[in-house]
């Protein structure tokens, strides 16, 4: 909770700087106030903004029996209450996790995940999401996607405010709209990278089964590489098992929010031979 408090904390100071180069103590009260409603805002919003934004649909026991018994499963196992399940009408396959706690969690799998995996295939992918979810990671990760594209808000606002004014007085602004979608990347690498492997391990150790997760994960990555998906946005990757993006250039990569899938397999292996 601490590291999300400081991430809220460190939204209203940007937008108080922001606010203040861009029309003074006014400017920095408006901003003030507009950080507060977008704190409030993430913090009981920001999971259905981002389920809206990949027009994700509620699954029940009803319409998807199989995806909903897995999840149901899981959640047993790992003494979580039950999290809303959702399915996004994306071909390419992926799965997140999103929910300001475990009593309000919701996991959200592609259809192409269900299309093109295996059952234990979906079970590793699922378990990866409930371990996020119990390590309560869903809350950072969603609010780091809010975060983000506010930062890239503030940067668009300074690249205009600061192109309207003299270059003596538009060198903090240009400054900053370098440097804040900088913070944005780095910030999302910190959360997203560590806590992969640790959701990873999670899985392996809920499911009983690390080779279920190894093989998703060997087809995620190959799909990620010839296919994006149509909604994702760099705001959200780090919520994403796998990085949507891996099939962009390799400069690209180099800020993804994500360890390398061949990084994380080989961790999956280790744990593998430990429990056999």
């Amino acid at each position: 909770m601490s590291r999300t408090v400081l991430l809220m904390v460190a939204l209203m100071l940007l937008f108080m700087y922001v606010g203040n180069l861009l029309g003074g103590e006014e400017g920095m009260k408006s901003a003030f106030l507009a950080a507060c409603a977008m704190n409030f805002a993430s913090y009981f919003f920001s999971d259905k903004l981002v389920l809206k934004q990949y027009n994700a649909k509620e699954a029940t026991a009803q319409t998807a029996p199989e995806l909903y018994q897995i999840v149901q499963r899981l959640s047993a196992k790992a003494g979580l209450p039950m999290p809303k399940v959702y399915i996004i009408p994306e071909q390419v396959p992926n799965a997140f996790a999103t929910g300001r706690s475990p009593s309000h969690a919701a996991v959200a799998a592609t259809q192409g995940l269900l299309n093109l995996m295996t059952p234990e295939e979906v079970e590793g992918v699922l378990a990866h999401e409930m371990s996020h979810v119990k390590h309560r990671d869903i809350l950072i990760g969603t609010i780091a996607a809010t975060f983000a594209g506010a930062v890239a808000m503030l940067a668009n606002m300074t690249r205009i405010s600061s192109s309207n004014q003299s270059s003596s007085n538009s060198r903090p602004g240009i400054l900053a709209a370098i440097l804040l979608p900088i913070a944005a990347t780095i910030i999302r690498m910190t959360i997203s990278r560590t806590r992969e492997y640790k959701a990873d391990e999670g899985a392996a150790y809920l499911t009983g089964h690390p080779e279920w997760l190894m093989s998703a994960l060997s087809k995620l990555e190959s799909y990620s590489q010839n296919y994006q998906m149509r909604n994702a946005t760099s705001q959200t990757a780090h919520m994403f098992i796998v990085n949507p993006f891996n099939g962009l250039s390799s400069i690209t990569r180099l800020f993804s929010t994500h360890p390398s899938t061949k990084d994380r397999l080989n961790a999956l292996d280790n744990i593998r031979k430990k429990m056999h």
